[in-house]
């Protein structure tokens, strides 16, 4: 995928039809319970209010209920109580209008892979009652923003990986969803694919379309989402902004190139300081410190620092902490 400019994604007439604001909630789930036939009971009454326009990431581990949880935003599934309404359309009688509403990019590749890629998205415009003309108008779009244009004749067979995504993503925003739900939209793709795929999200976001992401990538859901909720065993038990939940780390931890090899690191007490490398260090120190301790003290033992960064981690770091404590 090509680094399109952020302008010229949101330049798109496709795109800027979205760009109305509301302060209607995108989602909004109240006390939604679901069991399966098996006597599973995969959600446990969760509780969740998405505004409209947010990038909003819901993370959970494997069988926590997030994917029950899309499916039955999306009726896929029936729910057995609760309720569940978007943009204000209640999924138990207005099922047609919320469908209207909601693009779904599913984790699994489920289109016809012998079908060209134009008319896979084509064909999915024609299930929303979408004139033919303005399905190959607005499919044509698509294929040039998300540089698949080249490809449009070809079967679908005979696309990347990175090009299935993104075909998925085109065809998921053929209608004009308000909604577009992401369930692992980057899995298996390499870091610059992913990479130019966050900034298309990006785009369409600031556009006006509200997203929901699933990733296991908690990277890309820190780089992306500003409200984050954290579904375990059935029970959502963070729901809150990304950066109230980060700022809840007492510690940050730095990743430091050294102009030169280190040999020898002296002991310190004012923060914890690891060697990857020779010329890669770690520093983690509390954030009541202020970071001069950290530079005096490679001023002193001369040091010097070429670079500093943020280790990407962070979200994993509490991730794992709140399941931890909720499965205590």
């Amino acid at each position: 995928m090509s680094d399109l400019p952020l302008s010229s994604i949101l330049s798109s007439p496709l795109l800027s039809l979205n760009t109305t604001t509301t302060m209607t909630r995108a989602l909004s789930i109240k006390d939604l319970h679901k069991t399966y036939d098996n006597d599973v009971h995969a959600l446990k009454g969760i509780n969740l209010d998405i505004e409209a326009g947010d990038f909003f990431a819901l993370l959970g581990a494997n069988g926590a209920g997030k994917s029950t949880t899309i499916n039955l935003i999306c009726s896929l599934a029936n729910k057995t109580s609760g309720s569940i309404s978007v943009f204000g359309h209640d999924i138990d009688t207005e099922r047609e209008r919320v469908k209207e509403q909601i693009g779904l990019v599913p984790q699994e590749f489920n289109f016809n892979i012998f079908e060209p890629v134009r008319e896979i998205i084509i064909n999915q415009g024609g299930y929303y009652g979408i004139p033919r003309a303005d399905c190959i108008e607005r499919a044509n779009e698509l294929l040039h923003t998300l540089d698949l244009w080249d490809k449009r004749h070809e079967q679908a067979r005979g696309l990347s990986g990175g090009m299935k995504r993104r075909l998925m993503i085109a065809r998921s925003m053929i209608h004009q969803p308000r909604l577009l739900i992401l369930d692992e939209p980057t899995a298996g793709v390499d870091i610059n694919i992913r990479r130019s795929m966050w900034e298309y999200l990006q785009a369409i976001n600031e556009a006006g379309t509200t997203i929901i992401l699933t990733t296991h990538y908690l990277e890309e859901a820190e780089s992306l989402c500003r409200n984050i909720a954290i579904i375990n065993k059935g029970n959502i038990v963070e729901n809150t902004s990304m950066k109230a939940l980060l700022n809840r780390l007492d510690t940050e931890t730095f990743i430091l190139d050294a102009r030169d090899p280190v040999s020898h690191l002296p002991a310190t007490d004012d923060f914890i300081i690891r060697q990857r490398d020779e010329h890669t260090l770690e520093v983690t120190i509390n954030k009541s410190r202020s970071l001069n301790i950290m530079f005096e003290y490679f001023t002193t033992h001369d040091i010097r620092i070429m670079s500093m960064r943020n280790r990407s981690n962070r979200l994993e770091q509490l991730f794992v902490e709140l399941l931890e404590e909720d499965n205590a």
